[in-house]
């Protein structure tokens, strides 16, 4: 198989959010795409302190050429994919450079400090324009409003893959990701899946202006 060459190699994804957000399947389901595909993906995983509203990080670094580290290094970063605004600063503070890109979902999480009233949390408008300043291009999506409606919030993770599918340079398509779909999830789970998928890159294109 000949494979798309990328733009680094290992390219380098991030994949962050709060736990229940489903961004370890995510990361899951990218990688078996990309690995049906014929690269290399590795997968690293943190945690936070709880494993529902901690912090859970996810590396993916995909190679043409072989297996590298599961860890991404200080500030090599090409792409993030975050379920939680604030999360978002948290990864580029320490994995991000001018280069990277961002897919941010725009609904907060707010910390048991916020609600209590002890700390201030970061309006919109002051999260896009922080991220105007320290990446390369962000992409605002509304994910877990979008997959409210499709009955499930946690579909917000797979809208997150379809927006990512519009904008990145790696290959990902609704039939491979399709494909990746039946290898891990059963057959009454495809449809809605699919579903939020197709959402997600389609928001993002009419972003882009391509639909």
């Amino acid at each position: 198989m000949s494979l798309k060459q990328l733009s680094a190699d290992p390219y380098n994804i991030i994949i962050t959010g709060v736990g229940g957000q489903g961004n370890v399947l995510a990361s899951r389901l990218l990688g078996q795409i990309l690995t049906r595909e014929g690269y290399w993906a590795t997968i690293g995983e943190t945690f936070g302190a709880s494993q529902r509203g901690g912090s859970v990080m996810s590396h993916l670094r995909i190679s043409s050429q072989s297996a590298w580290s599961p860890q991404i290094p200080r500030g090599r970063a090409h792409f993030v994919i975050s379920l939680e605004p604030s999360e978002t600063f948290r990864v580029l503070a320490a994995y991000g450079n001018p280069q990277t890109l961002v897919i941010w979902n725009t609904r907060p999480i707010h910390p048991v400090s916020v609600i209590a009233g002890e700390a201030a949390y970061p309006s919109h408008q002051e999260v896009v324009k922080g991220l105007d300043q320290i990446s390369a291009k962000h992409w605002p999506l509304d994910a877990t409003s979008h997959a409210q409606k499709l009955g499930n919030p946690i579909l917000g993770n797979i809208m997150m893959i379809g927006a990512l599918s519009a904008v990145s340079e790696l290959p990902i398509t609704p039939e491979l990701f399709e494909d990746a779909l039946r290898q891990m999830m059963p057959a009454s789970k495809i449809p809605i899946n699919l579903q939020a998928f197709n959402l997600g890159r389609g928001e993002i294109l009419k972003i882009n202006g391509a639909a």
